[in-house]
């Protein structure tokens, strides 16, 4: 123990700033450093809110990668990275480490321009095996000798692109190193002291010398013979280890080995570390999500995402709740649309609790399928149910649609398959950031003919939003709306279908047109009071549809006011695009209206508070009552009301 760091509670890690602090460090302390990595990480997330229980799981499994391996030469890749807080404390971060997901503070996922420990950015999973063997060939593209290391967990495993990705680094046989963190127990047998001493043989310089003796004098026999030879080493290692799998797609199997047991885990990754015959080697490492902190093991979620909390009874500090969110209340209207109709199912990528979908799998648990870690699948599973007659909801976030958009243009738009998208955390999210946001969902839908495209205002547009998705039955659908807490309306009993394509005008006026396309519908009530405030007189309207688009709308709105802007939370290409096109082709923008399209600007927003994230991107109510002034050469005016936003 360091004296000067006698009263600290973590003395030793007090004397680490980066890992090469960690490797002068003797293997009998590194006990020691993982038990106060540990505490430290529950400290500042219990400050900050956060990913905690899988952070939690990987500690010991960090403490060993850095100390074995030369980071950040070695690269070391953490699938998604929401387990990666510990391994930020360890790579010179520990000073910010409470600024993690806060404004202008650390991310909450791994991040280039973040650290070079960090050599790939990650928040969407599965990505890690690919991109470490992309690093692994330019290694021995540039006779460089430095090892690559992709840590993935086995819910990422899910994912077809790993294994699209393990199949073609065993058939490149480039050396790479995957470890795979199995922390639900999901693939694994039980582990224990022989497994163990089997992984340290199996992984051992000696057995693998025998091993590619053994290949090199099969190479002499018929091949008859010589597949046999290989096959019946394969099997006798697959008995013991159950790695058949992984051998078939080209890799070297060790484990499984205890995670969280250093004297189980350092002599089998040193071994790893120090093998030179080449090819891809896969570790199955066993873990346990939220191992230390006994409020995270007993979790249901093992304290995968949390607010902050009281460290020592791990009660999460939540502010009351003024409506109910969205998401649930998405959950709740689909739950009444499929007590009417039985052919209303619905699917979810691993995320059944993010989606509301664990409300309508307890009422409903025949119709509610989550595929795993895996929206390719999901949206061509939907196109095959509504092939046959059901009415499937592919409850997916926005963000994470975009993994699955050539399976909606083949699968479902060109069939005109009627797969109803619902698009959760559509606009900017808060402290999840760039990654997360759904930026995009308009403009990449919104290209694809046939289909009918809504954004919900409030939850109450919500609930008839979903209605109007179980009635579309001759086509595709995508209702868009945000994370967060709705406004706290007198929600109807039920759902009532729209009108396709028809907007709804909210507020009357003159002079200025406000077209809302989603959740900005009370920043451009907000404008208009602005606005009136100042003698002009202002329309506002919730667009409903993007598509079809309100074209008696939209012109009516043109030829009786001097300026339209349109507002949406998502990027150019969208609502704006669309209303521009038309008024364009109509011949309606020549004749002096002035419009203003008003969407995300060119930019990835870091995370922050989403009111100020809006502030940034210039959607809030005082940008768009600014814009309207600027559009009729107010510019004084213009400057006076964004004045308080720069206070």
């Amino acid at each position: 123990m360091n004296p000067l760091n006698a009263e600290s509670k973590t003395p030793l890690l007090d004397t680490i700033r980066i890992p090469a602090d960690l490797r002068r460090l003797g293997e009998h302390q590194l006990r020691q450093v993982a038990d106060e990595l540990r505490l430290e990480t529950i400290d500042a997330v219990s400050i900050t809110g956060g990913h905690l229980g899988a952070g939690l799981g990987v500690v010991e499994l960090t403490v060993a990668l850095h100390y074995l391996f030369n980071t950040p030469e070695d690269r070391l890749i953490w699938d998604v990275g929401h387990q990666a807080y510990p391994h930020k404390i360890l790579t010179g971060r520990r000073d910010r480490i409470r600024t993690i997901r806060q404004g202008g503070g650390l991310s909450g996922f791994t991040k280039r321009s973040e650290s070079e420990y960090d050599p790939f950015g990650a928040a969407h999973s599965s990505t890690s095996i690919s991109s470490a063997l992309g690093m692994a060939v330019a290694r021995d593209m540039g006779g460089k000798k430095h090892h690559v290391v992709a840590v993935i967990g086995d819910g990422a495993m899910s994912a077809g692109m790993a294994y699209e990705a393990m199949n073609n680094a065993g058939w490149m046989d480039s050396r790479l190193i995957v470890i795979l963190n199995d922390n639900d127990m999901s693939i694994a047998p039980p582990v224990g002291a022989m497994s163990a001493y089997l992984s340290r043989l199996l992984s051992s310089k000696s057995y693998r010398s025998i091993r590619r003796l053994g290949e090199e004098v099969t190479e002499k026999f018929p091949r008859r013979l010589r597949v046999m030879a290989r096959r019946a080493e394969e099997f006798a290692r697959g008995l013991v280890t159950g790695g058949t799998l992984f051998e078939e797609l080209g890799f070297y199997y060790i484990g499984p080995i205890d995670g969280h047991n250093l004297d189980h885990l350092l002599p089998v990754l040193k071994n790893v570390r120090d093998g030179d015959d080449g090819g891809p080697v896969l570790v199955h490492v066993v873990t346990q999500k939220g191992h230390g902190y006994e409020p995270a093991e007993k979790s249901a979620d093992k304290y995968h995402g949390v607010n902050k909390f009281d460290v020592v009874t791990g009660a999460q500090v939540k502010a009351a709740a003024k409506a109910p969110t969205y998401t649930k209340v998405f959950a709740e209207a689909l739950v009444k649309e499929a007590e009417k109709d039985p052919r209303i199912v619905a699917v979810n990528a691993a995320m059944p609790s993010g989606t509301g979908l664990d409300i309508f799998g307890k009422r409903f648990p025949d119709r509610s399928f989550d595929v795993g870690i895996a929206e390719q699948h999901a949206v061509t599973f939907c196109a095959g149910l509504a092939a046959e007659g059901y009415k499937p909801f592919a409850v997916i976030y926005s963000t994470f649609l975009q993994r699955a958009y050539d399976q909606v243009v083949h699968d479902v738009a060109i069939q005109s398959l009627p797969v109803r998208f619902a698009m959760d955390r559509a606009g900017l999210v808060g402290a999840d950031g760039q990654t997360h946001a759904g930026s995009f969902d308009v403009a990449y839908l919104g290209c694809l003919p046939g289909f009918v495209i809504m954004a919900a205002a409030d939850e109450v547009e919500l609930i008839h939003m979903v209605a109007t998705a179980a009635a579309i039955d001759d086509r595709p659908s995508a209702l868009r709306y945000p994370r967060g807490e709705g406004l706290g309306l007198a929600m109807p009993d039920a759902g009532v279908p729209l009108e396709i394509g028809r907007g709804r005008v909210v507020r009357e006026g003159t002079k200025v047109a406000l077209l809302s396309f989603g959740t900005r519908l009370q920043e451009c009530l907000k404008a208009a009071d602005e606005l009136a405030s100042r003698g002009l007189s202002t329309t506002v309207v919730d667009a409903r549809f993007c598509k079809p688009l309100d074209t008696d709308l939209v012109r009516r709105l043109a030829a009786e006011h001097e300026v339209l802007i349109t507002v949406e939370e998502g990027a150019i290409g969208g609502f704006g695009s669309h209303v521009l096109h038309y008024l364009a082709s109509a011949g309606m923008l020549d004749m002096g209206l002035k419009v203003r399209p008003m969407v995300l600007p060119d930019i990835f927003i870091e995370h922050d508070k989403p009111e100020l994230q809006y502030e940034q991107a210039g959607l809030d109510a005082r940008h768009i009552a600014a814009k309207a002034l600027e559009a009729l050469g107010h510019n004084a005016m213009a400057h006076a009301v964004l004045t308080p936003a720069r206070a």
